[in-house]
Order: structure tokens, then sequence, then C-alpha cells
């Protein structure tokens, strides 16, 4: 498999619909290599729909929206047991959640009960409905939306079910040069409409295999905890990341590695995915948010206080996959010059 052009070919697929937001489309598939599900928190009419839309269709797999509303039952997402009269047994209707790409819109405006029914499946990837378990994917990807400056009809999603996706991302508003492309893009047809697969499922989970592959050294993962547990030590956070976090952070530092054709973990893979997939989870005091602190102001300072690895080589296992050069996503981590550890000799062969 040729990881690195499987992967830009999905990033450019995805960039056919989507204008400007290239690095929200990396962030998309890392999260889809780490198993992971995404939360997209942004105003109206910039394009999350349509970006959960474009990921979706670029693979070939099933796919299915969910409009969550007020009346939406949890039987609706689950599933539910049907009696047959003409063969006296009961049988399962499979619900909305049994499919590979899950889009939730609008997640905050159904019930909280409803809400839960999304917590074992994603986590454990499988529903479980009068005491029978059915599996769901692989792959699966749940995809939610919200509106963050609309609160009235909304339910808050509980931190447990926040807690629950592996990173939040926003796509903010285009530049000028940017909106005036959209409106060229869109001015005959909607080019969502005519987006083909360019991945399989296997495509896929072949990524995901590899991506647990890539190597981390021992100091990369003291200079994660740390980061990690400065979030719950900070005195502005109430309730800091979870080993959840440790454990997303981590894979995500990995498939960012992959992304960027390199087999190895760097401390700017860690500094670059921190903010992304930690700034959901931390719980600020009333205090700070008097004082009008955020998560990323919080993760920011956290960064700048860790001490980065100088040395962070170690011998590499012999059956982890080898790097690649270039960067698949287009887009290199963000460096700093006293950031770049010494990594063990790896070769300059390709991914399998």
């Amino acid at each position: 498999m040729d990881t690195q052009r499987l992967i830009r070919a999905i990033v450019d697929n995805v960039e056919r619909v989507i204008v400007g937001k290239r690095e929200t489309a990396q962030l998309m598939l890392i999260a889809l290599l780490c198993e992971g599900h995404v939360l997209i928190e942004d105003v109206p009419g910039v394009g999350k729909t349509t970006l959960v839309q474009a990921l979706a269709r670029s693979v070939d797999c099933s796919y299915r929206r969910i409009q969550f509303t007020p009346d939406i039952l949890p039987s609706d997402i689950t599933g539910f047991s049907m009696y047959n009269q003409k063969t006296g047994e009961f049988v399962f209707k499979p619900g909305l959640v049994m499919s590979c790409f899950i889009l939730a819109d609008e997640i905050n405006r159904t019930s909280p009960k409803t809400q839960a029914s999304l917590l074992e499946v994603m986590e454990e990837g499988q529903v479980t409905v009068d005491g029978v378990t059915r599996p769901v994917g692989p792959p699966f990807m749940v995809m939610a939306t919200q509106n963050p400056s609309e609160y009235v009809g909304t339910y808050p999603l509980p931190e447990a079910q926040v807690d629950r996706f592996f990173m939040r991302v926003n796509l903010g508003y285009p530049s000028a040069d940017e909106e005036i492309a959209i409106l060229h893009r869109f001015r005959q047809d909607n080019p969502l409409l005519t987006l083909k697969p360019v991945a399989g499922g296997a495509d896929i989970i072949g990524l995901q295999r590899y991506v647990k592959q890539v190597f981390v050294a021992d100091g990369i993962y003291r200079y994660l905890v740390d980061i990690v547990r400065g979030t719950r030590e900070h005195p502005d956070v109430e309730l800091g990341a979870s080993p959840r976090g440790s454990l997303a952070l981590y894979r995500a530092s990995q498939a960012l590695a992959l992304l960027n054709g390199r087999d190895y973990v760097l401390p700017d893979d860690i500094k670059r995915m921190a903010p992304v997939v930690l700034n959901h989870r931390l719980i600020l005091r009333r205090e700070a948010l008097l004082r009008h602190l955020d998560a990323d102001i919080i993760i920011k300072e956290i960064l700048t206080n860790s001490r980065v690895p100088i040395n962070a080589s170690t011998n590499a296992p012999t059956n982890a996959p080898a790097g690649a050069g270039g960067s698949a996503g287009g887009a290199a981590p963000h460096t700093t010059p006293h950031a770049t550890p010494r990594v063990a000799p790896r070769g300059n062969r390709e991914f399998p």
C-alpha cells in the first residue's frame, strides 16, 4: 500500500468541495486513522456538514446522516426488535448508527437520553439491544456538529460524552479570496454531488494498522504524559484530561507522523496535536472564566512550560515500518529548533 499517495488522494478529494480548509481536512483524516470521533463546533453556514459529507464520500463505505431533534428516540439510533406475526419471532430492525460513517447533525438539539444512546457505540464500536450485542464497522466514525453560539432549545453534551470525541475542530470563516473561490466552485452545480470515492474500507483499515506501528521513543512518552498531567495540576483547571486523553494524544501524534511521511514521532507532533485533542476535555474554574481564559490558552501555557526532550533517540523495534520522505498532507508540523530530537537512524524506505 502506498500510504502517502492514498492519504494525499483523500485530502485532495475533500478539497474538491471544501475551499481553503486543508488543515481541517487533515485533522478529520487523522481522527479517522486513529479510529476516533470528531466534534465540529462552529457557527452556522461555514461548511460543517459539507466537510463531513465530503470525507464520507471519499471512502467507499456506508454513510448515514442523523438530524438530531428533540423528539428523536434512542431506539431510532441503536435499533429495536419488532415482533413478526408470521414467524412468531422478534426481528431486529437496525438503527441509524449501524453504518461506517455517521453524521450526528446538531447533536445538542436532542435530549440527553438520546445523546446517551451513542455512548456504547462511540467507545466500543458496538450496539447492544435486548441483550444482543452487534458490532458496527470497521471502519466506524461519528462526526457530530453543533453551534456554540446558540443555546435556546439545546441540551449541552455531558462531559462523559464530550470526552469520547477524539478531537474538536472548527472551520472558521473563509478569507475573501477563499469566499470568491467558493462562489466560482458552486456557480453551476454542487461539486459534492459528483464526488467519487478514492479509497475503500480496507484501505482505511490498513492505514489504521500502519498508524499503530509508528515508533515512539521513551522521551516522547514522558513528554506526552507531562503535558497531560499538567492539565490536571494547573491552578485554573478544575478537571483535566483523563488517560483517555493521553491515549488520544499518543495516537494522534502517530497519525500526524504518518501523514508527514515519517515512521517516528517528534515532540513537534505532540505540540501540534495537543490543542485539538485536549481542549474539549478541560473544565476551567469559574475564576479562570471570569479572567477570560479558555482551554487553548491553558494548553499553550502548559506546552511552553513543559520540558522538551532534546535526545529522544532509542533503538526502534525491527518490525516498525520505515519512514517515507516528504509530506502527504502538504503541511509540515510546526517546528521549533530546540525541540527537534536526535532520532535513531531509520533509513529512507517508503511505507509498505
